[in-house]
């Protein structure tokens, strides 16, 4: 009797510590607020999801110093999305088990859309940086986006040849299987027949083309003003010296996919993207006090230039502390509907969401001067 009423108060005493371990664990994890975030930290699209995670983490750092959320520190919990919409989905699966209140990501349009229309079913309040496809928001009216949408890229490239470079004439070379590609150059080419453009070539090719010079011949012999290359760095490159090999001697303009084209060339081939321009969301020559002071606390963390990846994800950190604080609480709902009536002044400019939660902003224009970005020319929404 006396060893079963030992064994009870062992059971008790047991227990009583579990209980109170729960209480000290929950009491420990009512003192922050848990953010999630998924980008490809590995794979071949790692140059995008890392630069990203880095401005989200770096915007996180200051916003704890500061304070916090609502009084309480922010818990930034990232996972690699590896860019694959599977994965993408599993690591927002296990974010949403580790309790996060709202989600930030992720970079390339294919996983952003797989997790949006998860996140749509959990009315996650959702914010993606840099995801462009047109579609994304269209998942639920709890998913936002920074960073402008395909087609207004392609609008804003007709404009560009047309307006800025004074075009007459143009080709483009789009990629079939790529959904950015594809939206770009819809958009592009309604808006050029628009403004009188001329189309003298559209080619196309498949994703993983390696040789694009049967192609980029036929352009040449068009002889446009302006070649679009509506594509991601890595194929910008390939194509623009290609293009330059058998004579094409048209300017090349692509979407924000060209950020890191010279990164992928040589500086011997910087030739052949010399006096390109590109769609960007900033621009590191920007004097404002804002981006400059972002610039400069980026290259002192990270020993490197601020990517408008980078930019766009610090930017989507802090429009996400916005809405939690103007909400009030950490409640789904309250986020979502604060978030819909935010108006923000961030490095990547001043934002504020249209009725289907995509921004109104300006597009920045780089030029491609010696292998440099700089700054061209700001394209304010009509």
């Amino acid at each position: 009797m006396k060893k079963f009423t030992l064994m009870l108060l062992g059971l008790s005493f047991l227990i009583t510590a579990c209980g109170g371990e729960k209480e000290a664990k929950t009491a420990k994890e009512s003192n922050t607020i848990k953010i999630g975030a998924t980008a490809p930290l590995t794979g071949p699209v790692a140059i995008y999801g890392v630069t990203a995670t880095n401005g989200s983490k770096l915007a996180m750092e200051e916003i704890n110093k500061n304070g916090g959320i609502l009084g309480k520190q922010v818990e930034f919990l990232v996972l690699d999305s590896k860019g694959d919409a599977t994965e993408a989905i599993t690591a927002y699966n296990r974010l949403v088990d580790e309790g996060i209140v709202a989600f930030i990501g992720d970079a390339p349009s294919k996983p952003t859309l797989a997790i949006a229309e998860v996140a749509a079913q959990d009315k996650m309040p959702m914010i993606t940086p840099t995801g462009t496809q047109f579609n994304i928001t269209e998942a639920g009216p709890n998913v936002f986006r920074v960073c402008f949408t395909d087609p207004y890229q392609g609008v804003i490239l007709a404009n560009l040849a047309k307006k800025n470079l004074g075009a007459k004439t143009v080709a483009i070379l789009v990629n079939n299987s790529s959904d950015y590609s594809d939206g770009v150059t819809k958009a592009f080419l309604e808006e050029a027949n628009k403004l009188g453009l001329k189309i003298v070539a559209k080619e196309g090719y498949a994703e993983g083309d390696k040789d694009f010079r049967a192609q980029l011949t036929k352009v040449a012999s068009a002889n446009p003003d302006v070649l679009v290359i509506p594509d991601y760095y890595e194929q910008a490159a390939l194509i623009s010296t290609q293009a330059r090999e058998v004579g094409v001697k048209s300017t090349l303009i692509g979407p924000d996919g060209w950020d890191g084209v010279a990164k992928a060339l040589d500086p011997s081939s910087y030739k052949a993207i010399e006096n390109s321009y590109f769609t960007n969301h900033y621009s590191l020559e920007d004097k404002n006090e804002k981006v400059q002071n972002f610039v400069k606390a980026y290259k002192a963390k990270y020993n490197e230039e601020p990517s408008s990846f980078a930019a766009l994800s610090y930017d989507a950190a802090y429009i996400m502390k916005d809405a939690i604080e103007k909400a009030g609480s950490t409640d789904k709902e309250a986020i979502v509907k604060a978030m819909k009536g935010i108006e923000f002044d961030g490095v990547t400019g001043h934002l504020k969401f249209d009725d289907k939660n995509n921004p109104v902003k300006a597009v920045t224009v780089l030029k491609i001067v010696n292998g440099n970005y700089t700054f061209d020319s700001v394209i304010q929404p009509e």
